[in-house]
């Protein structure tokens, strides 16, 4: 075997599967909304939109299984997580996001002419249609749009980066924001690829074993060798759609899909605008029917319900969902990532360190939890003084009120575990 011919192929699969509509919805609108301070926004963007997806796929060198991710905590407590991670990136939002961007980006710039709301359901039901009809039969579709579109939309993306730098699309203007980098690092949330790459590790993993690739270093080889293949793909995709973002970042307000329109059309042209949005449709498509099929392969497991009803169920509750247009979604999604990143942030650095003190995996966990829940609770609901007072643990005027408590709790559960145990040694003699 060809071990570093392997790792590339890896690299590119990981690449694919990270790959999607919110990888090119979000950059340009970040790099709008911070105008001249686009970097440093930037790199908190590529540390929870990079960074900590390829340390998700990694921490399964050391878990194996999605059963094990957060079993040391209990094993009720990981099926809970578990199901709201799949429901977040499945059914609730990402989905749903799915097939309204498909209409935001490929079906309604074809059809300006046409009623949006009578456009959107037509779009919506053909869309999750046709994704149910291909989960429960089998179909070569996706792999046809995986091979073919994917390369042509990185060719398109190349076009727009090369005329957009080269061009005179505008300067960054001043937008005069306050904790940038911050901002940068919780819009990494949007792409939702961190969560997802709880899922994907697992695909990785019993890819490998069955290449007979089992033992935990050379498999950790291939994670290094092939994340870094991932991870330059995707940050300079990001960086370049956050530069241009920037630079027409004076140019006006745009919602959240038609800013990436936009510079496809300003570098483009009208054509280049309909043949990155249907580019744009399928990839999305190819996304929609990986994520009901996980979604409804996970629910069947626990219900008396069949993979294919439950394939059915999520394909018209996201249809309906989708309906509400990728802004709406957009908005509904924030308080849920909010409080499952950074949970999951803390699980996978857990599982990387391969942190085996219960008491600690537990409190660092529960301590996370219980700080963001009650940010993002005071934050939705209105509650100013709850809020204001957090505000003075540090980090947290930064968007990071959750660090502190947890590396006490770490530091606390680590000392009582060991006085416990001296004391049980004591007891003994």
């Amino acid at each position: 075997m060809n071990k570093k011919k392997e790792a590339v192929i890896l690299g590119f699969a990981l690449f694919a599967m990270f790959f999607g509509a919110g990888n090119l919805i979000f950059p340009p609108s970040l790099g709008i909304a911070m105008g001249k301070d686009w970097f440093l926004a930037g790199i908190g963007f590529l540390l929870t939109g990079v960074g900590l997806p390829l340390l998700g796929v990694l921490a399964f060198t050391k878990v194996g299984r999605l059963e094990d991710f957060s079993k040391k905590i209990s094993a009720r407590f990981n099926t809970l997580y578990c199901t709201i991670l799949v429901l977040v990136i499945g059914p609730l939002f990402a989905i749903p996001r799915t097939g309204s961007t498909t209409f935001e980006m490929g079906v309604l710039p074809s059809f300006p002419n046409t009623d949006p709301f009578l456009l959107s359901v037509i779009s919506s039901a053909l869309f999750f249609g046709a994704a149910y009809l291909i989960v429960i039969k089998e179909s070569k579709l996706t792999d046809i749009i995986g091979k073919f579109i994917t390369p042509i939309l990185l060719a398109i993306l190349a076009a727009i980066a090369f005329f957009g730098i080269t061009g005179d699309l505008g300067t960054p203007v001043d937008k005069q924001v306050t904790s940038v980098f911050a901002q940068g690092f919780v819009n990494g949330y949007q792409t939702m690829d961190a969560l997802a790459s709880v899922l994907f590790g697992v695909i990785i993993v019993k890819g490998l074993e069955g290449k007979g690739i089992k033992d935990e270093r050379e498999q950790r080889f291939f994670f290094f060798f092939s994340a870094f293949i991932a991870a330059a793909g995707l940050g300079v995709i990001y960086f370049c759609l956050m530069y241009l973002g920037s630079k027409i970042s004076g140019a006006g307000t745009f919602e959240t899909t038609s800013s990436a329109l936009y510079l496809a059309e300003v570098t483009l042209g009208p054509a280049g605008k309909i043949a990155f949005g249907i580019c744009v449709a399928a990839a999305c498509f190819t996304t929609a029917v990986g994520l009901v099929a996980i979604s409804a392969d996970w629910f069947a497991r626990f219900t008396n319900i069949s993979y294919k009803a439950w394939a059915l169920i999520i394909s018209v509750f996201s249809g309906v969902l989708a309906l509400g247009g990728v802004d709406f979604i957009i908005k509904l999604s924030i308080p849920a990532l909010c409080i499952l990143y950074p949970v999951t942030i803390i699980l996978i650095l857990l599982n990387i360190f391969g942190v085996k003190n219960v008491w600690v995996f537990r409190t660092a966990t529960y301590a996370t939890l219980v700080a963001i829940t009650v940010e993002v609770g005071a934050q939705t609901l209105g509650f100013t003084g709850i809020t204001e007072f957090l505000k003075k643990i540090p980090l947290a005027d930064v968007g990071f009120v959750w660090i502190i408590p947890c590396v006490l709790g770490m530091i606390i559960a680590y000392c009582a575990s060991k006085l416990k145990n001296s004391a049980k040694q004591n007891d003994e003699k």
